[in-house]
């Protein structure tokens, strides 16, 4: 078996050294060959491919952060190229969507014991999401995130504690498959995943693989109930509050009365007024955990 190991040096706490002792020493017991090839800013999509095709790998195992997880996740769409995730990033969303989470051991395992799944993904004006995207208040928090230095759970803490006293109304203007409504929010997100890399549930319902992605609406609530909010997104039960509502669909349009923050997977896009998604059923071929 031949593995291409896509690694981003400066994600995370910048590991990408110790990362490459690791997969010299999983290739020696488990037996596979590989090739390193570390990303940087310079390089293009082109450019990888060439190397791809010279190489041509059984699996590319990404190294990094959801952020460079979405850069493959596009560069691989519609190839049938499986992808496998080793997770270096400070939240590492989809890997703990696919039960993964930020275990370095746990993933290198899956180049043999894993299992090829199809997933969803999403296009976002024009820009592509395997994990999720939002307006209003995470993506302002994500903002404020992306300029701090420091990276972590705490990190990002401190800045939704900041964010909650600046919370922003906003109305948004949606046509889901045809059906036009309006509706008052302090967040929209879209979402192909169902948790947000803290452990929050944010989509209690959502599938990486069902054709459908979300509208998970959260519509103005008290300060007050902030906490009863949080509670039930980290159990899983958000869709049961009165503040929230879910929507699933394959395709939405959505403007707004002022423009707005947009994040796709971590990454900060603009400022949008007019936000376009749609679904691309099974575009993507991931390598997860067998299922129990």
């Amino acid at each position: 078996m031949k593995v291409l190991f896509i690694v981003n040096p400066k994600s995370g706490r910048g590991e990408g050294s110790t990362v490459e002792m690791l997969i010299s020493e999983e290739s020696r017991r488990q037996g596979f060959d590989f090739l390193i090839y570390r990303l940087n800013k310079e390089e293009n999509e082109k450019h990888i491919w060439n190397e791809i095709n010279a190489y041509s790998p059984d699996i590319i195992a990404g190294a990094g952060g959801d952020g460079t997880i979405n850069f493959l996740a596009k560069l691989l769409q519609g190839s049938d190229i499986p992808l496998l995730i080793i997770p270096l990033g400070s939240a590492n969303g989809m890997a703990k969507e696919l039960n993964i989470g930020g275990r370095l051991d746990y993933a290198f395992s899956l180049i043999t014991k894993g299992v090829k799944r199809p997933i969803d993904l999403l296009k976002i004006n024009g820009h592509t999401c395997i994990h999720l995207a939002d307006v209003g208040l995470n993506a302002r928090i994500v903002k404020r995130f992306e300029q701090d230095p420091k990276r972590g759970l705490w990190t990002y803490a401190r800045h939704l504690f900041r964010e909650i006293f600046l919370i922003k109304n906003y109305r948004f203007y949606i046509e889901q498959e045809g059906r036009p409504f309006i509706r008052k929010a302090v967040s929209l997100t879209f979402a192909n995943a169902s948790k947000y890399g803290t452990g929050a549930v944010i989509n209690p319902v959502g599938k990486l693989d069902d054709g459908k992605f979300e509208l998970v609406i959260i519509k103005p609530f008290p300060r007050i109930k902030l906490l009863s909010i949080g509670w039930k997104m980290f159990r899983g039960t958000l869709e049961s509050s009165e503040y929230v509502d879910v929507i699933s669909c394959s395709n939405a349009l959505i403007r707004t009365s002022k423009r707005t923050t947009l994040q796709v997977d971590g990454e900060i896009i603009g400022k949008v007024k007019e936000i376009k998604v749609e679904i691309l059923h099974k575009a993507l071929t991931l390598i997860v955990p067998e299922e129990d």
